[in-house]
């Protein structure tokens, strides 16, 4: 009886190693986003590679989409969105995903224009365009405020809404569009509040915004993040060690020049 029962537990451990290998073997899967920010990914997966590791970079530019991967395991991580972006869909869409490393890289919002050389051109009753996504809605009106277009409600923080809106000296009409969608907007738009990560891919040029946030706040470094269960596989920690490298750093500052590095060890 021992014999058989020490005979089970050895082919136990067979399989479990052998799952374990097989598991280590398989491409780390890693969802991002369409433009600058898949670039930069694709770029450290490269780096990965010649260090031989397979990573497999998947684009989608739906950012809840970017999430659900995650959570199901169809991917192991993602690199997209900061901690206040996080922590709202872990909210709203009850999941408990987690960032995994300090290192990471902040993608800035500017108001641009196709009509006005300068802020100072704004006439009564321009229309401004601003996400309809909450948290980059209130960064777009926080920069309004700061381009001193209008007045928000104190003590609001990226909680702040068009709701909150106390002075509008200007009459401006601020018009709420999905986040894509306000680049193109410039059109028929005076302003618009628009993402680098929306800017780059539709062929604008970071260096034209009127007015530029480049605030370096950990709450807005967009970083790894992935389940609780995955956050410590070895696959994702050498990956995140080799993105966390000088070549990465350089790439961001050298091909991504409106993006700003974070968190990098050197």
């Amino acid at each position: 009886m021992m014999k058989t029962l020490l005979r089970l537990a050895q082919a136990a451990g067979v399989l479990l190693a052998l799952t374990a290998n097989a598991v280590a073997d398989e491409p780390l899967k890693i969802a991002t986003s369409a433009g600058p920010v898949g670039q930069l990914a694709a770029f450290a997966a490269k780096l990965a590679k010649d260090k031989g590791q397979d990573v497999k970079i998947v684009e989608l530019s739906d950012w809840v989409a970017l999430n659900e991967v995650v959570n199901s395991g169809d991917v192991d991580a993602n690199l997209f969105q900061h901690s206040t972006y996080l922590a709202i869909q872990n909210k709203q869409r009850g999941f408990n995903l987690v960032q995994v490393d300090k290192v990471g890289v902040i993608a800035p919002v500017g108001l641009f224009s196709k009509k006005i050389k300068s802020l100072d051109e704004i006439k009564p009753g321009d229309s401004v365009a601003i996400p309809n996504e909450p948290l980059n809605g209130a960064r777009g009106l926080i920069l309004l405020e700061r381009a001193g277009l209008i007045k928000l409600a104190p003590g609001k923080g990226f909680s702040v809404s068009r709701f909150d809106v106390i002075e509008n000296p200007k009459n401006l009409k601020i018009v709420e569009l999905d986040p894509a969608q306000t680049y193109r907007s410039l059109d028929d738009v005076t302003l618009a509040l628009v993402n680098i990560t929306y800017l780059i891919p539709a062929g604008g040029d970071p260096k034209s915004a009127l007015l530029i946030d480049r605030t370096v706040d950990d709450g807005l470094v967009l970083r790894f993040t992935a389940r609780p269960d995955k956050k410590d596989d070895p696959r994702l920690k050498a990956f995140i060690q080799v993105f966390n490298s000088p070549e990465v750093k350089k790439f961001i500052e050298d091909k991504l020049p409106a993006f700003i590095p974070a968190g990098f060890s050197s």
